[in-house]
């Protein structure tokens, strides 16, 4: 038992290092996490799949269906692939060039612009790797999608939320010098 303690103790050191590391630097954990997870579950069902392949979890309400969209998320836009390169890499300059601008006291807005970039960057991955996304959830209703099309919403979403309804109106911060 006294062997196990030292093991323990710095396993736990380690855990509680990487809650540190996560928390001072949330926004490249967010942003890799999101990018990782998509990627991650991309692979498993190209792996495991047949294209065209429809896999009920809830029949008549969810299934994982592998299909490659060459359009946007949720199917818009289809074969558009050179607008899409264009599109997605303007949008990483920008990004670039405008997310150390927002202010620091932003968490919100950061949360936002990091989900939309992130999800976009992962699809680019798709696009520039394979030449279309590869999309899977399929609730039957909409189309078929997959967690980039999740993150691009949900940060939509949120910085449409921080833009119209805080009550104090953000800024992006004057360049430094």
């Amino acid at each position: 038992m006294k062997s196990i303690i030292p093991i323990l103790k710095k396993f736990l050191l380690g855990v509680e290092l990487l809650i540190v590391v996560a928390l001072v630097h949330w926004e490249k954990v967010l942003f890799a996490g999101i990018i990782a997870l998509d990627q991650l579950t991309k692979s498993r069902v190209v792996a495991t799949m047949r294209l065209g392949e429809s896999i009920p979890v809830v029949q008549d309400f969810f299934h994982f269906t592998y299909i490659m969209n060459p359009g946007a998320a949720f199917g818009i836009l289809p074969n558009q692939r050179v607008f899409f390169l264009v599109m997605s890499g303007a949008l990483l300059i920008l990004f670039a060039i405008f997310y150390p601008r927002i202010s620091k006291t932003d968490r919100l807005l950061k949360f936002g612009v990091l989900c939309l970039v992130s999800g976009s960057t992962a699809n680019l991955i798709d696009r520039v790797r394979l030449g279309a996304v590869v999309d899977f959830f399929d609730f039957r209703v909409w189309p078929i999608f997959n967690v980039a099309d999740i993150a691009v919403v949900a940060g939509m979403f949120v910085m449409v939320y921080v833009i119209l309804f805080t009550e104090e109106p953000r800024r992006v911060e004057e360049v430094r010098r």
